[in-house]
């Protein structure tokens, strides 16, 4: 018999429709994993058994699209410090265990990253699971899935807030942002903040600096640097990096058109991009001094990590590591220093998490995140953590895991534990009936 973990997104929408339902929930209550249906147990003992991904989550919360019947999914980790905030993924997933295994990851991720960057949010993470035969380039098509994944983040009254992510770009925002208060990284022209990219760029290359001052490496100027991958965020971390005068940038790209612009917009920088395919992961072998995945997840692994030529990896793609503790181990005893991706790229939700306070030209509260002066700037908490690293003897994860647990325990000074409260109100009020 299959288990419905093994069911493909659209086969488990079309069994949770079949049962009469268009939602779901499973949250954690006292060291369980409760189910809102019976019938849907089993994948609460698998949540429970996940012990590399599920950590204690507080909801997940599943729907059905009412008339595109796309599943959609929100993901709350932990919300001491504040609403579980994280951006909205539309991406293909084969079997509903992946869908939930990157949205348990991300929305973890995303408790520490806000954690270290000192933001008073938790960690969330919206998914919305893409079928080949969504026709994902129609401005219809998509209006209709974002109005209806908004009416999604309404119902769930607060306790999740979406945001831009893989495959969702300021458009869809502006869709969501029609059907729900509970959004960020809208537009400018609405009030938001707008694409976030450029900032999470110009984070991850003040990690690199960091990186490279930990091990007394001098600045990027003459530096070798590979990518996987350019898109919004690699593209501007090729600018960062042309601005600091590096000495070469190799990156591979899927896309032939995105190639072509790159060539067009970088003519005359020392630049070369290479196609790649789906799963290609050569690039990552390639000498240099820095390595920046910028791609998705999961690719820094026991197959593409003795091939690393790199004495840094510091890039943009979340949940770089396959395993924390096995993966970051690897890394370590080949003499790789790993720059925690939720340390490095935390200025895409810095930069939209606190749009509802208003825009100020040059905001200092962004701009400190850039400096070498402030305590929590991203260079300084980079130094840090490598530096708790090799003085503990331990992996630059666990490391940077040790910070950011330690600042996700302190509640938010006026609203800590309230989502936990939003979720149970969800429980009692029969939300998944």
């Amino acid at each position: 018999m299959t288990r419905l973990v093994d069911l493909s997104p659209e086969a488990f929408a079309a069994h949770l429709t079949s049962l009469g339902r268009r939602r779901a929930y499973f949250v954690h209550d006292n060291g369980v994993v409760r189910s809102s249906h019976p019938e849907l147990a089993e994948i609460a003992t698998h949540l429970l058994g996940d012990t590399r991904d599920y950590h204690r989550h507080e909801g997940v919360f599943l729907e059905v699209g009412a008339t595109t019947g796309a599943l959609f999914g929100a993901f709350v980790h932990n919300t001491t410090r504040g609403q579980g905030q994280g951006g909205l993924r539309y991406w293909p997933y084969g079997d509903l265990a992946s869908f939930l295994s990157d949205g348990l990851r991300l929305s973890h991720g995303m408790t520490r990253k806000s954690a270290l960057a000192g933001l008073w949010w938790g960690g969330g993470k919206g998914l919305i699971a893409r079928h080949i035969d969504h026709p994902y380039h129609d401005v219809g098509f998509r209006e209709r899935l974002y109005t209806e994944y908004a009416g999604f983040v309404a119902s769930l009254r607060g306790c999740y807030i979406t945001a831009e992510d893989a495959g969702t770009g300021p458009a869809d925002m502006a869709v969501v942002h029609r059907g729900t208060r509970f959004v960020t990284c809208i537009p400018p022209a609405l009030g938001g903040a707008g694409n976030p990219s450029p900032a999470t760029a110009k984070g991850v290359v003040c990690a690199m600096e960091g990186a490279l001052a930990h091990l007394g490496l001098g600045a990027l100027a003459g530096k070798k640097i590979v990518m996987q991958g350019t898109g919004n965020v690699g593209a501007a971390m090729i600018g960062e990096l042309v601005q600091r005068g590096v000495g070469s940038i190799l990156a591979s790209e899927l896309s032939p058109a995105r190639r072509e612009q790159l060539e067009r917009e970088f003519a005359g920088a020392p630049l070369t991009v290479v196609p790649a395919e789906p799963g290609d992961n050569r690039i990552l072998a390639e000498p240099c001094d820095i390595l920046a995945p910028n791609a998705l997840g999961g690719v820094l692994n026991p197959d593409t990590i003795p091939g690393i030529q790199a004495r840094i990896v510091c890039g943009a793609a979340n949940n770089q590591l396959l395993d924390d503790v096995r993966d970051g181990e690897a890394l370590r005893a080949r003499g790789i220093v790993y720059v925690p991706d939720f340390l490095c790229n935390r200025m895409g939700i810095v930069y939209c998490a606190n749009e509802q306070y208003g825009k100020v030209p040059h905001d200092a509260a962004i701009e400190r995140h850039y400096g070498r002066d402030w305590d929590n700037a991203v260079f300084v908490v980079t130094r840090r953590a490598l530096e708790l690293a090799e003085r503990e003897n331990i992996t630059s994860a666990a490391a940077a895991n040790r910070l950011a647990d330690a600042l996700a325990t302190e509640p938010h000074p006026i609203w800590g534990h309230r989502a936990r409260a939003i979720i149970a109100g969800l429980v009692a009020d029969g939300w998944a009936d």
